[in-house]
């Protein structure tokens, strides 16, 4: 079985602007034999996508799908490009929460890192908590509304 990134965590921004990558997630990535992480900022969220080499190749190998003359392999590679940067790793497991990062995230002191499987995100702690509560409502009304709709049939 493949290894993923799950659970969250919670670390403190270092004087020098440095955030350690949770010691579990950095366990997935040393497997992946990965040391430069490909972040992209989160098309719906204030949120960095993050992962190793393979996150950007998957989202390339997408784009290559698509016909080039219709304008959405365009618009793809300028968001998946233009939106996405490079974190390298230092020997600590810290990497260095840029200007890129703070802008769409808001983060400031602290990161609230979240995983999603392939990939982990990046959040500022207080949106990463009302994210989650949002999220268990609507999972809740779904499964509520399933409910409602078995019972009527």
């Amino acid at each position: 079985m493949a290894e993923r990134f799950l659970s969250n965590a919670i670390n403190r921004i270092d004087a020098k602007g440095r955030v350690s990558v949770p010691a579990h997630f950095r366990a997935v990535l040393t497997s992946l034999n990965t040391q430069e992480l490909y972040a992209l900022r989160a098309l719906d969220c204030p949120a960095m996508d993050v992962g190793g080499p393979d996150l950007l190749d998957r989202y390339e190998q997408r784009i290559e799908m698509e016909d080039p003359f219709l304008g959405s392999a365009d618009d793809m590679s300028f968001f998946i490009h233009g939106d996405g940067a490079f974190l390298k790793l230092d020997k600590e497991g810290r990497v260095v929460v840029t200007d890129f990062v703070r802008e769409h995230t808001g983060i400031t002191d602290e990161v609230a890192f979240i995983g999603r499987g392939r990939f982990f995100q990046m959040w500022d702690p207080k949106q990463a908590e009302a994210h989650t509560r949002a999220v268990r409502q609507r999972l809740l009304a779904m499964r509520q509304n399933a409910r409602g709709q078995e019972r009527m049939e």
